[in-house]
């Protein structure tokens, strides 16, 4: 099963904050990962403000940027998604940056898996909605950075 994972998800395989639990479960299912390549960048500044508020560690953010990549089967170029991007956000009232997830869903005919409570909200009721779940509540507390994914 391929499987879009945005980086909401991903950053939650490697840093302990709230849904990481659920995220992990799914980094360990049997599903393909792919992405768009905004993902990298993404996960970069997430890494980037965690290092820089003293979070994580720099060695720790260094170690998730090496290993992030691995994860993925594709990262499909931004390029090749922009548009259809463009035409979800100006239906759906919500940023491009996430719509390139869900377009990479739909071009695939796979699901996109996000943190992002708004914009399930917003996809929630659109015709796109068969293309994006949110991760569900239920985080097992005391649940630690998966240092052994890096």
């Amino acid at each position: 099963m391929i499987t879009v994972v945005d980086a909401s998800v991903a950053c939650k395989w490697f840093f302990n904050e709230p849904l990481a639990a659920e995220a992990r479960r799914i980094a360990v299912s049997d599903a393909t990962f792919i992405a768009p390549d905004l993902i990298l960048a993404e996960c970069a500044t997430a890494a980037w403000r965690r290092a820089r508020d003293g979070t994580i560690t720099p060695a720790h953010a260094r170690a998730f940027l090496s290993a992030l990549p691995r994860w993925f089967e594709s990262l499909a170029p931004t390029a090749e998604l922009h548009q259809p991007a463009f035409e979800m956000a100006h239906e759906l009232g919500h940023p491009v940056y996430d719509c390139l997830y869900l377009a990479l869903a739909e071009r695939e005919q796979s699901v996109a898996v996000t943190a992002d409570r708004a914009f399930a909200d917003r996809v929630a009721g659109s015709r796109w909605k068969h293309r994006l779940e949110a991760l569900s509540q239920g985080e097992q507390p005391g649940e630690g950075p998966r240092e052994d994914a890096l």
